[in-house]
């Protein structure tokens, strides 16, 4: 199968710049897998597409502060413009690093993505923060601009003496509100909390699991009052959810792995749902890959504890895919031939989603992170 067969059109201005008014405004397409059937309605619809019994399931994990604007070892240090901080990021030896994932417990070793990345070699010095508070010593290159470095502070403390809790309050200082490149703009001080689900928790991703967004207190308040259970898992968003494809042939691509975790009393929620036949709506595609991806890990059965998912989702034209927990799930628009494209297809049918989506540009839906969603049962 080829990556280009999961192209579709989209005019630039349906590409949300900017969070609505309020969480729970966006609309929604329900898409209905088996009658190939679509509906325009409004995310505030979506507790009464619910059923009595239904387990919903979130991915709860809290998106840090993971940009960073620097400077290489020699170039003089500027001020940073908290309009536009990457305005003249690349002029006199300026840097930007998106920090990808953690690689221990302490906070100093990180994979990450670096720009210009052909000019940051092994062994240089970076420096970040107006007042140089963070320092780091790049240990390895790889392609695409990725990299490891490795942080600690500028002066006399060696290498490994912070805490971590020191670490990532530096990082709420000087970072950045990771926001994806189709949104033309900088980051500000509202995206801190727009582009955070109202449940977020343990801290870890470089992106929101973005059909999240859509919830408030009161529709989860909605929810449960319907006779709706749900349950909490955490997969950090990384590389392999958002990482482009570069290759032709969708059997070729392959994921980075991302960190998860699953909690006893959620495996066994989502244990009893299964048990009992009822349905396991997933809210996101990262739960969709994280309960996919346990399932098969634990030999049909959903063992908690810690695990990495790198399970790549398409629509194997031979077989198909078979997904053993989900049943419905609720997503955003995602971009042209990606990854998440491919699983939402699996799940709903290609040429099913493609034609929604179209429909979806025709009704100008807006598209993307801060875009509107689709619920597919």
């Amino acid at each position: 199968m080829l990556v280009s067969d999961f192209h579709f059109h989209l005019p630039d201005d349906l590409i949300a710049q900017e969070p609505l008014p309020v969480r729970d405004a966006a609309r929604m397409l329900h898409v209905q897998r088996t009658t190939g059937h679509w509906f325009d309605r409004q995310f505030r619809d979506f507790p009464d597409l619910l059923q009595p019994g239904d387990l919903v399931v979130f991915n709860n994990t809290r998106v840090f502060p993971a940009r960073l604007y620097g400077r290489r070892q020699g170039a003089r240090a500027q001020p940073v413009s908290p309009r536009n901080p990457a305005a003249g990021a690349f002029l006199h030896g300026r840097i930007e690093v998106l920090l990808t994932r953690q690689l221990s417990t302490d906070p100093n070793d990180w994979e990450c993505l670096v720009r210009p990345g052909r000019k940051i070699g092994v062994g240089e010095r970076l420096f970040f923060g107006e007042r140089d508070e963070l320092q780091a010593e790049v240990l390895a290159r790889a392609q695409f601009g990725e990299r490891r470095i490795r942080f600690h502070p500028v002066g006399s403390h060696p290498i490994g003496s912070h805490p971590i809790d020191d670490f990532f309050a530096a990082l709420d200082r000087i970072g950045h509100v990771p926001l994806p490149p189709y949104i033309a703009r900088p980051d500000s001080s509202r995206d801190r909390e727009r582009y955070q689900t109202v449940y977020a928790n343990p801290r870890g991703s470089v992106a929101a699991p973005t059909a999240g967004l859509h919830f408030t207190p009161e529709i989860i308040d909605r929810i449960r009052q319907r006779g709706v259970e749900t349950a909490d898992i955490t997969l950090h968003v990384g590389l392999g959810t958002f990482q482009p494809i570069r290759v032709d042939r969708v059997e070729d691509h392959k994921l980075h792995s991302e960190p998860y975790s699953i909690s006893a009393s959620a495996a066994s929620a989502i244990n009893h749902a299964l048990q009992s036949q009822r349905r396991v709506i997933a809210i996101g595609t990262t739960t969709v890959r994280t309960l996919e991806h346990a399932i098969r890990a634990g030999r049909e059965t959903i063992a908690p504890g810690a695990a990495a998912a790198d399970l790549f989702i398409y629509p194997d034209l031979e077989r198909g895919f078979e997904f053993k927990v989900v049943n419905a799930m609720l997503t955003n628009f995602h971009l042209p031939q990606s990854s998440l494209l491919m699983l939402v297809s699996a799940f709903g049918g290609k040429e099913n989603i493609l034609r929604a989506y179209a429909h979806a540009v025709s009704e100008r839906y807006r598209f993307y992170s801060y875009g509107d969603c689709m619920f597919i049962d």
